[in-house]
């Protein structure tokens, strides 16, 4: 008699085998259900929060460009000479704006971010302008930039910049107020003649704060002296009125640059074109960056966003920076490791600064305290 055999089937994966305790499966609970909601609905609220559009603007470090590039300063009428070194002008790229604005995410991101500043849209913009006027405004700070640091480059170098110094407006509460008028052109100081923006700045540099001087003013077809009373703050003597030289310059000076606005290029644009009209190699292959606002008197005036300017600048491997004085509070403290940070108040000082960092002589300039 044949034994019966046995089959035994193998287990089912999804069944426990011989031996195998089924697992215990928690319940579905109302309190279970409950919190997966929460959950899922703090996920998506939080999401949705990153993208929700902010009252703030960012600054982060924009690029740089050297104004000893063969084709962004170009010049004729005067000899030109070879560099081997680099001044960079540097810039702020903004994020956010009027009609533009930054979510919630790129603010949190910008916090984190030592390299970038966040900050309320007016304290960068100002308030009821839209973009497309911010753009309009910087575009004419630019070509205004431009034509101050030609004037102060080629009077640096000792060229006479003739110009026509045309009246805009007075200060109100200045001395000038109510006796100069918009259109009236200044063509004498104290009885000599006025024929460069030299001129009248070297005039008022001999003047006390608060002495009265006489300008020779034409209005219209009358040709008249007017008396105005200086004010200062103690150092130099101002007369208060607004002036929009027109200037005839000696050499032919143009400035090809796109995407770039505001007149915070000046001083590099003033130095660049110093370098290239001088047979010193001043920067002698050494890396420059700067940047400030250029008078056509060569003062240096302080600018926004210098913390990320100075970032760009050792981003593109710069090894010193020419910082307003006006600045120094924004520089202390967020210097860059491998950035030495300069102190300019004028033209002159910066190109000396130029001249002894290409000698390698640069360790005893002024920096920020």
């Amino acid at each position: 008699m044949r034994d019966r055999q046995h089959a035994h089937p193998e287990p089912s994966p999804f069944e426990p085998g011989p031996g195998t305790e089924r697992p215990e499966v928690a319940p579905i609970t109302r309190r279970t259900v409950t919190l997966g909601v929460s959950l899922l609905a703090t996920a998506v609220l939080a999401a949705v929060a990153l993208v929700v559009p902010t009252p703030y603007a960012m600054r982060s470090p924009g690029p740089t460009e050297d104004t000893l590039e063969r084709n962004l300063i170009q010049i004729e009428g005067a000899r030109t000479y070879e560099s081997t070194g680099q001044l960079r002008l540097t810039t702020v790229s903004v994020l956010g704006g009027p009609g533009y604005p930054m979510m919630s995410g790129q603010v949190i991101q910008g916090w984190l971010d030592p390299r970038r500043s966040v900050l309320p849209v007016e304290a960068i913009f100002p308030e009821a302008t839209t973009q497309e006027e911010q753009q309009e405004v910087s575009q004419a700070e630019m070509v205004t930039s431009q034509e101050s640091a030609t004037a102060a480059a080629l009077t640096e170098i000792g060229y006479d910049v003739p110009a026509v110094l045309d009246v805009e407006g007075t200060e109100p509460g200045s001395g000038a107020e109510g006796k100069l008028e918009k259109g009236d052109v200044i063509d004498a100081f104290q009885g000599e003649p006025v024929g460069t923006y030299a001129d009248l700045i070297d005039g008022l540099a001999e003047t006390n704060p608060g002495d009265s001087v006489t300008l020779g003013v034409q209005r219209g077809q009358r040709r008249m002296d007017v008396d105005v009373t200086t004010s200062g703050n103690g150092e130099r003597a101002v007369l208060g009125v607004f002036i929009d030289p027109h200037y005839d310059f000696p050499v032919d000076v143009s400035i090809e640059i796109e995407n770039i606005g505001g007149p915070s290029a000046g001083t590099m644009f003033a130095l660049g074109i110093i370098d290239k009209l001088t047979p010193e190699d001043e920067a002698n292959g050494k890396i420059i960056a700067g940047t400030g606002t250029m008078s056509p008197e060569g003062t240096v005036g302080p600018i926004g966003g210098i913390e990320q300017k100075l970032y760009g600048a050792v981003r593109d491997d710069a090894e010193w920076f020419l910082a307003p004085a006006g600045n120094c509070d924004q520089v202390v403290g967020n210097v860059p490791a491998g950035l030495n940070v300069v102190k300019v108040a004028t033209l002159a000082e910066a190109r000396d600064a130029v001249e002894q960092i290409g000698r390698g002589d640069g360790a005893d300039l002024p920096t920020c305290p």
